[in-house]
């Protein structure tokens, strides 16, 4: 296998060789296709090579990138099926967020007993720089409203797992950095929708509570499954708790099929609605986590495979934005990148100065650094999803995630080459 992907990569080589042949001889209706062949099989190629394997994945959101942008109508509808759909993009970033759950554990929230002052420096660079940086970023630019509100939404939300590997990389402090990002992703769904009411709210209206719900849906509930499965690998008796608690919910949602919903609506509106519809995630996410574990003890090879599927998730939502938004890209795409070259490189600077300024010792300081300066692009990418609102809202994440992989890896790798003097 690794043969086959060193051969990719030359191959992969060679179709970028190929490209600026097809250029010098006119043969332009060419480009695109030897563009796309030569983004998938050098993305293929970098896992062969031991110092190029931390860019894969930003390898596979330039695909993405490159097959929205040369081919958008492949990626927008197939036949009658809008590959927009609403209830679609919630299902697939519900599903990026349990594999990165699976990654998670309940003992990543044990690190608040022993270093709760890098948490709580952590949180507040969190959810003030990013958040503040990227309004003010609007304010320079001056974007098109729905854009700005993007550009906002993604300073406003929590980390990703992509921080945990590039603190892992850096050899940081990594029980720091995977417990900010489960704090953080708990404090999302009020943080989130606080930040933009505040700062994107004269760019667009802003439900304060809907935020809320969806933040909680696409987020929360597949973290929730996926941390229900890790409580189950180790007691019986919470998985005999949760064994009562799948029948149950079961059976409601059974209920829900068979005529209840129907009640509900006849009886219900607004926030009491939204209420009982969350609830009824809540009773899915306990059913799947259950049904995850039962696999799991069938097949543990399974947990190998999740992350793969989350990096797809994501590559789904680069591609369709992509699409959608390409005339928008092609008029300010530049803009956009300066933007996130600016918002990301503020982020590492005051999250390792302010950190140090309040005391935290060198590996820790570079820990918040890259937690506050990369951000969750996929839970960006489904907001902007879910609000149908993918290629202006979500334009933002699309720009913003590659580059934030980018910079990360580099920082990581120049950091890894630095020891502290802790270390």
């Amino acid at each position: 296998m690794a043969a086959l992907y060193r051969y990719a990569l030359w191959l992969g080589v060679a179709s970028g060789a190929m490209i600026l042949i097809f250029w010098i001889f006119g043969f332009a209706g060419l480009i695109p296709a030897a563009s796309v062949v030569a983004a998938v099989l050098i993305a293929l190629g970098l896992g062969s090579v031991e110092t190029l394997k931390s860019y894969q994945y930003t390898a596979w959101i330039i695909v993405a990138i490159v097959c929205g942008m040369l081919y958008p109508s492949a990626f927008l509808q197939w036949g009658e099926f809008d590959l927009r759909n609403p209830w679609l993009i919630l299902i697939v970033v519900q599903l990026v967020m349990f594999g990165m759950g699976t990654q998670m554990s309940l003992k990543d929230f044990s690190g608040l007993r022993t270093m709760g002052k890098g948490v709580l420096i952590g949180l507040i660079c969190q959810f003030s720089i990013m958040p503040v940086i990227g309004f003010l970023l609007t304010r320079i630019f001056d974007f098109e409203p729905e854009i700005a509100a993007g550009v906002i939404l993604i300073g406003s939300c929590s980390s990703g797992l992509a921080s945990n590997v590039m603190v892992y990389l850096a050899n940081a402090n990594l029980t720091l950095s995977i417990t900010l990002t489960a704090m953080a992703t708990l404090l999302a769904p009020l943080m989130t929708p606080f930040l933009m009411k505040m700062l994107a709210g004269t760019y667009v209206e802003i439900n304060f509570l809907d935020m809320c719900f969806q933040i909680i849906k696409i987020v929360i509930v597949p973290i929730g499954a996926a941390l229900l499965y890790d409580g189950m690998k180790g007691s019986l008796k919470f998985r005999k708790i949760v064994n009562v608690v799948s029948f149950i919910s079961a059976a409601w949602l059974l209920a829900m099929t068979f005529g209840l919903w129907d009640y509900f609506e006849a009886s219900f509106s607004g926030t009491a609605l939204e209420i009982i519809s969350l609830s009824n995630f809540l009773f899915g996410a306990v059913i799947f986590g259950n049904l995850y574990y039962r696999i799991f003890k069938l097949y543990p090879k399974v947990q190998n495979f999740m992350p793969v599927i989350s990096m797809f998730g994501i590559v789904y939502f680069t591609t369709v934005t992509t699409a959608a938004s390409r005339d928008n890209l092609l008029a300010i795409g530049l803009f956009l990148l300066l933007a996130s070259i600016l918002h990301n490189s503020l982020g590492y600077t005051l999250g390792y100065w302010l950190s140090r300024l309040m005391g935290l010792d060198t590996d820790s300081s570079r820990t918040v650094a890259l937690e506050v300066g990369m951000q969750n692009g996929g839970m960006a990418s489904g907001l902007a999803g879910v609000m149908g609102k993918l290629a202006t809202l979500g334009l933002a994440a699309a720009v913003f995630s590659p580059w934030m992989n980018i910079s990360g890896s580099l920082l990581a790798n120049y950091w890894r080459k630095k020891p502290t003097s802790e270390d």
